[in-house]
């Protein structure tokens, strides 16, 4: 290995760190600042547009950054906003959302259809995985029915932003795209 690959890959590592870092940090405030509470439900319950970053990450870095910043942006949220429970489930449902998202964009030359694809799988494992997680934490198969119409909504307003800053975003980032 010569001075210029191990130059090329240190500058590769360090922009995939910082990358991941800004995306973890935009996905965790979007969460915990753009939020609103539901007092309709139980449990209660939250929407949120951490799925904004999450969704524009995914798509324009791919499916690593996604599922990193997916995972860790989330998760982070619920540890530190009194949501610890859910943690451990977030962390593994959310970052396999950023992954989808990020593997089933992951060409350059993406078309809208693929984008609203990873935004409808990204919504599936949403609703599936906090169906599991809500109905293990709360010894329930039912109640956690009346969550889905709130996931729904957050990731459809999600994606209705994420389909139209997609394209503009992904090409004015080309130049650091890793």
């Amino acid at each position: 290995m010569n001075i210029t690959s191990v130059s090329h890959s240190s500058k590769n590592t360090a922009r995939l760190t910082a990358v991941n870092g800004i995306s973890i940090a935009l996905v965790f405030i979007a969460t915990a600042f753009i939020n609103i509470r539901l007092p309709i439900m139980s449990n209660g319950g939250l929407i949120h547009l951490g799925n904004v970053p999450l969704f524009l990450a995914a798509a324009i870095f791919g499916k690593k950054t996604g599922a990193v910043c997916g995972a860790f942006g989330m998760a982070l949220f619920d540890l530190l906003s009194g949501w610890v429970l859910w943690a451990p489930f977030t962390f593994i449902i959310v970052g396999l959302m950023g992954y989808t998202v990020g593997k089933v964009t992951e060409n350059r030359d993406c078309s809208m259809f693929k984008y609203l694809l990873a935004a409808v799988m990204a919504l599936i494992i949403k609703i599936i995985g906090y169906y599991i997680a809500e109905a293990l934490i709360y010894g329930n198969w039912t109640a956690p029915l009346a969550s889905i119409p709130g996931n729904i909504i957050q990731v459809g307003v999600a994606s209705i932003i994420f389909l139209i800053t997609v394209k503009p975003l992904r090409r004015q980032l080309t130049s650091i795209i890793i």
